[in-house]
Parts: C-alpha cells; structure tokens; sequence
C-alpha cells in the first residue's frame, strides 16, 4: 500500500493551492482517507477527512478554506486550500484508514491511519 502526495509549494497570504494523494496498493474506494498537516515544533493535526459514503469533515480551525474530494476511478485524493495564511504552512499528509467505512469523532487521532504519504511542504510567505 503506497500514498503518493503532491502539489506542495509556495504561495503568497491570500493564495490557494491544491494538493493531490495518489493512492496504490489497496482498496482505494472503501478507505477513509484524511489530510493532516504538521508545522515545524507541533503535533501533526487533523485537517480533514472523506469516507466512502462521501461524507466529510474537517477541522474547526479551518472555517469552511478548505475543501477534500475523491475520485475513486483514479484513486486519488484532493485538498483545495483558499485563503491561505502563514499560519498554513506544514508538511501535509495523506492517510488512510483501511478498517472503517464510515467518519468517527476519532478521525483526527494519527493512530486510526494505517497507511501515510511521505508528505508535500506549504509555505506560505510573502
């Protein structure tokens, strides 16, 4: 099982970016699959999650900047971030959580994810 991240980068206060997961290995449509992010001296964080219904959370903190989808034909994850601040920038993640089918109030915690991306760094700075 492998998760490949990217579309990292740089981008001014304001910008947006999109990252991309690219999922092998597993059963791709079954998994929840999260983003998570982890800024230089923090823990990593919960940005949000999809599961197989279609249904998604997300973190409070974000108020409503990003948005996860799917696409189960291609395997592949997606995160739309608007509005980003410097307060963004981490190292992003994607997981996956190959037992549960359906979003728990647990989907943040690091250990529900049995399979992680090597991560894709946000830096935003002007």
């Amino acid at each position: 099982a492998q998760l490949v991240e990217s579309g990292g980068g740089l981008v001014q206060p304001g910008g947006s970016l999109r990252l991309s997961c690219a999922a092998s290995g597993f059963r791709f449509s079954s998994a929840c699959m999260a983003w998570f992010r982890q800024a230089p001296g923090k823990e990593r964080e919960g940005v949000g999650v999809i599961c197989y219904s279609g249904g998604t959370r997300y973190a409070e903190f974000l108020t409503g900047r990003f948005t996860i989808s799917r696409d189960n034909a291609k395997n592949t994850l997606a995160l739309q971030m608007n509005s980003l601040t410097p307060e963004d920038t981490a190292i992003y993640y994607c997981a996956a959580d190959l037992v549960r089918s359906k979003i728990t109030a647990g989907w943040g915690r690091t250990s529900q994810y049995h399979v992680w991306g090597q991560g894709t760094q946000v830096t935003v700075s002007s």
